[in-house]
């Protein structure tokens, strides 16, 4: 059955749209009273991720709630690490943790290659969510970039700096690759797995792709990105985000995917030209959620403005911070919805 609602789609394969698109990352979250009524019902985060009921009602809030153009299934990047054999903990207000981190050969050795089959509970909550939100929106599904996945699984925990995993990346460059080249694998089975379930695009979350410098973003961390891209070959549109990674723009204008999503430290006007094949999506600064209406009206308008009415998915550049107020994302949602582009016919609603 066709969407009623497919523009974020169409946006990606850079076709006209009526209206600029929008979805949030994290917007399936915390910022939601109804989404923390949710997560109570479990004792912990990562129970709550493997539960597919409450996955899917959370992912579906929302488009309910907020009216995003688009749902993105609620689950974490660290299933894959933990699918492959390393498991984590979610540690209230502070963030993954890792008992047993990537040390040795023999480490990686023993991880497993993940199948889709492994994170069934991801594939079942998939299917609920699409079957709930009866083809109203797309639905996104999404894994980590392999770097990032990496940088946990060496490092155990969040970092300012990931300088364990950059260590290891500098000492044990060969057994690098070999981690890395089975995080990759792993995640393509993962992300056919999530297509046969149901998702209609993909996002792949390169979190911590600006502590590396450019040489080694290149040899670590995008030719995983390209593998994966290049094994989904377009089956459905694919988004890379990869934060603070301003210096790979032109490079990733090369992969074999459909949109770069930008922080907000990129130059809008900048990533058009390096990146003119692609359709964007970004980047208001989430605090900017933070401030009065009026100011968030402004603001969003220059980011409109500036994208320009085609090629462009609008978003935050990165994720909703858990203080900002539902009523002010349900603003800046409202007003992306509204704006019309100089010149533009306005059609959907």
């Amino acid at each position: 059955m066709d969407l009623k609602n497919d523009l974020i789609l169409r946006a990606a394969k850079g076709e006209t749209t009526e209206r600029t698109p929008v979805w949030l990352m994290r917007q399936a979250g915390r910022i939601l009273p109804e989404y923390r009524a949710v997560r109570a019902k479990t004792k912990n985060f990562i129970e709550f991720v493997k539960n597919p009921e409450l996955a899917a009602e959370v992912t579906i809030q929302p488009v309910d709630i907020l009216g995003v153009d688009a749902a993105i299934i609620f689950s974490d990047i660290l299933v894959i690490p933990e699918a492959m054999g390393l498991p984590y903990q979610m540690i209230e207000a502070k963030g993954p943790w890792f008992e047993k981190t990537i040390q040795t050969k023999a480490d990686i050795e023993q991880l497993l290659v993940a199948q889709s089959g492994d994170l069934q509970y991801v594939m079942d909550a998939l299917r609920l969510a699409k079957q709930g939100l009866h083809n109203r929106v797309p639905l996104i599904g999404f894994c980590g970039a392999p770097w990032t996945i990496f940088a946990y699984m060496i490092e155990g925990s969040g970092s300012k700096t990931f300088s364990k995993a950059k260590k290891f990346l500098y000492t044990h460059p060969e057994l690098s690759h070999l981690l890395l080249e089975k995080i990759t694998q792993s995640s393509i089975n993962y992300l056919k797995g999530q297509i046969e379930a149901g998702a209609d695009m993909l996002q792949i979350f390169d979190s911590w792709a600006g502590v590396l410098s450019p040489q080694q973003y290149s040899e670590f961390a995008l030719k995983y990105i390209s593998k994966i891209c290049d094994a989904i070959d377009f089956r459905v549109p694919v988004t890379v985000f990869a934060k603070d990674a301003f210096f790979a723009r032109k490079e990733m204008s090369t992969l074999k995917c459909n949109t770069i999503g930008l922080d907000w430290t990129m130059n809008i006007e900048e990533s058009r030209a390096l990146c003119s094949n692609k359709t964007l999506q970004g980047n208001a600064d989430p605090c900017l959620l933070y401030a009065d209406a009026a100011t968030i009206k402004t603001e969003t308008h220059k980011m409109l403005k500036a994208f320009g009415p085609s090629k462009y998915i609008a978003n935050l550049g990165h994720g909703l911070y858990p203080d900002t107020e539902k009523d002010k994302v349900k603003l800046f949602v409202d007003i992306i919805k509204e704006y019309q582009h100089a010149g533009a016919t306005k059609i959907l609603t």
